[in-house]
């Protein structure tokens, strides 16, 4: 073959594509798709997460760049088992699990990066149980979620600091690892006085349940704050994706800010997601008086998730030595975001975990578009 007539061939084959040429066009300017695994609760308390994901929210402060897969959970120990096993990044999650998660990985596997939630767990008492004071708790039997989870904790506290002890540690009051719906069920049967337990499952209990208000856990914390749910992520996904977390973050500001500015229209919405994601939907009613008890913030109540931690230390979890939950937090992204919107930075960040008063620092007072519009 000569040379002019294999010139000719290879520039045909060029030209008709067989032969590819090398090329820093836009192939190198293209992003690697990442993926961003969310776990979260369908609870009031988790709204920014059921909400935003579910109308598109997230996805549009995300970008096309990012996938979100998101996972459902009905219990803390299950959704930080998915943490610890990087089946998800980042999750919505009580205090109490968080603070496990972070004590059984020695710190390694978790950080709390955001609040979420403060408020919205009461304790109701059966309206025929005779209860009346704290003095009418002796041989009475109460109920909670789950042991060892944030409001088990926070009864067990209560009764220990109104001169109370458990039947498992030599004393009269007995209480019931029972779940929500079947709390329902039990105080309906009689078989239990009472209740400690999140929104909106309270109002439910004194809707439906045959029980009434004996206390709102908001009266015993400082002015009526206190953590009941925090975004956590897996510390090497953060390392490796800070993008993805500060726009993450940056949808859940903006999602608590609207929700906290339209009330109304979250609840309704709400109801919406929760029916596509469960079937089902809270009465109007209840959910409005549950939401009443609840507060959604992006700051994370440090001092009261230090003082959860000790509470459940006292009544004989987390071990034999009081952890060190010093470097439980990771707040750098998330004031970044604050401070780009104008808003309050979360102070103290890797703070010691000391117990002292502490109020909402979050000051969220710019009122924000729908970002849906």
């Amino acid at each position: 073959m000569n040379k002019k007539l294999f010139v000719s061939i290879i520039g045909l084959l060029i030209a008709i594509g067989v032969i590819v040429q090398p090329s820093v066009s836009n192939h190198g300017f293209s992003q690697e798709k990442k993926v961003l695994k969310i776990g979260y609760f369908p609870n009031i308390n988790h709204a920014q997460a059921v909400i935003g994901i579910g109308n598109g929210d997230f996805q549009k402060i995300l970008g096309d760049n990012i996938e979100i897969k998101t996972f459902l959970f009905n219990a803390g120990p299950s959704a930080i088992e998915a943490l610890l096993a990087k089946q998800v990044d980042i999750a919505y999650i009580g205090p109490n699990p968080a603070i496990n998660g972070y004590v059984v990985s020695e710190g390694k596997s978790l950080k709390i990066i955001a609040g979420v939630s403060s408020g919205g767990a009461i304790f109701v008492v059966r309206s025929d149980s005779g209860i009346n004071s704290v003095q009418d708790f002796a041989g009475k039997k109460f109920a909670s979620p789950q042991l060892g989870n944030t409001q088990d904790v926070a009864l067990r506290k209560y009764l220990l600091d109104n001169g109370y002890k458990t039947k498992d540690k030599g004393g009269n009051v007995e209480i019931l690892p029972v779940k929500n719906p079947d709390i329902l069920t039990l105080l309906l049967k009689k078989e239990i006085d009472g209740a400690w337990v999140p929104e909106p499952w309270g109002e439910k209990l004194i809707k439906e349940g045959n029980s009434r208000l004996f206390l709102d856990e908001r009266t015993l914390w400082p002015d009526g704050k206190f953590v009941t749910a925090n975004i956590i992520v897996n510390p090497e996904y953060l390392q490796q994706n800070p993008d993805v977390i500060r726009k993450l973050l940056d949808a859940h500001v903006n999602e608590t800010q609207w929700i906290n500015f339209h009330k109304e229209e979250a609840l309704t919405t709400f109801n919406t997601q929760l029916k596509s994601l469960t079937g089902q939907t809270i009465p109007e009613d209840q959910l409005s008086e549950a939401f009443s008890r609840l507060e959604l913030t992006s700051d994370p109540l440090k001092q009261s998730l230090f003082k959860s931690a000790k509470d459940a230390f006292s009544v004989g979890f987390l071990g034999k030595t009081e952890p060190d939950l010093s470097g439980i937090y990771d707040l750098s992204i998330l004031n970044e975001v604050l401070k780009s919107k104008g808003l309050a930075e979360i102070d103290g960040i890797g703070g010691e975990a000391k117990i002292t008063d502490d109020t909402n620092k979050s000051g969220q007072t710019n009122v924000t578009s729908n970002p849906t519009q």
